[in-house]
């Protein structure tokens, strides 16, 4: 591989990193669209990403640990449910391929799944009732079937929904090439009512198993760039570690707000990209990468200016009180 693209995937690692340990996701959710964009094929672009997810889920879940911001018990049912659904998932896409429709259909699934989740997300932040349990989360709680599982934050679930938001979830990750974060983050804080960073930790704890899992699954077909993987591996081990420890910082709101941002920002760049390939306007395939990198750019920045402001306004609380 060139020099300048490693220097770039690097650079692109410790982006995603940041943004991994602040919102929970293996960063998959950026680099499958980036590498389909750069013109991976559909199934390297997802193997590779979900072999990223697993290496970098194991930096951040130990900060998260560290933080108390991890649900355990919530955490294996999401394995166990993912684990089952990505094998489906994979089953989808393999099935595609033979068809020749994969990368079109990986495509808009991501325009639709990431723009659709990163509107709710976004109106969600912009509500004043931010402390207030989310409708569905209250309808889900209410759902009296035994047995229940308590969660992290107070409230409780039953078991087999949760099951089934796990699978449900885990279908969508092994079809994107995700490790679930985009979607199981939202899942668990409006469907479940767990607090933002509770999600966000219990997120990562899931990803290490179940993004593990369908990078193995990927490996075994060849479906792996080894030397995409390292090199944002390589970006990746110091930015995890900040982005995990910003979430114990940072305003449930803006969490929320810059999370939405990422998802629209990588709706946008995959929508330009298929339709430039469609049509052969080559300029939509250069404004996709931009977009891409771009908004990984800017949350991530966005990400670090407001965890060094609420430190030091801390800093001059704590000053002003002594």
């Amino acid at each position: 591989m060139d020099p300048t693209v490693i220097t770039i995937f690097i650079g692109f690692g410790l982006l995603i990193g940041i943004l991994f340990g602040f919102f929970g996701m293996g960063g998959s959710f950026l680099v499958t669209p980036a590498l389909l964009v750069m013109g991976y094929g559909s199934q390297t672009a997802v193997g590779t990403g979900l072999a990223f997810v697993f290496g970098t889920s194991f930096i951040a879940a130990l900060k998260h640990r560290d933080h108390g911001q991890v649900d355990y018990k919530l955490g294996g049912i999401m394995i166990l449910g993912m684990t089952a659904g990505i094998e489906v998932g994979k089953t989808f896409v393999d099935a595609l391929s033979e068809l020749g429709f994969a990368d079109t259909v990986v495509s808009i699934a991501y325009v639709l799944m990431l723009g659709a989740v990163g509107i709710f997300v976004l109106r969600d932040a912009r509500s004043e009732d931010t402390d207030e349990l989310h409708p569905v989360a209250r309808m889900i709680q209410d759902f009296d079937v035994p047995p229940h599982i308590s969660l992290t934050g107070g409230g409780e679930v039953s078991l087999w929904l949760t099951m089934a938001i796990a699978l449900f979830v885990g279908v969508l990750s092994g079809f994107l090439g995700v490790g679930g974060g985009f979607l199981l983050m939202p899942a668990m804080m409006y469907g479940l009512g767990v607090p933002a960073a509770v999600a966000v930790g219990t997120d990562v704890f899931q990803i290490t198993i179940s993004g593990g899992f369908g990078a193995f699954r990927y490996a075994q077909a060849g479906n792996v760039a080894l030397p995409v993987v390292a090199s944002l591996l390589a970006g990746s081990t110091l930015g995890a570690r900040v982005g995990s420890a910003a979430t114990n910082i940072v305003d449930e709101g803006d969490i929320k707000g810059y999370f939405a941002a990422m998802l629209i920002g990588g709706s946008v760049a995959v929508a330009a990209k298929e339709i430039g390939t469609t049509y052969g306007i080559e300029v939509l395939s250069t404004v996709s990468i931009v977009l891409i990198f771009g908004s990984a750019l800017l949350v991530a920045g966005a990400v670090i200016y407001t965890t060094i402001s609420e430190l030091r306004h801390e800093k001059a609380v704590a000053a002003a009180g002594d």
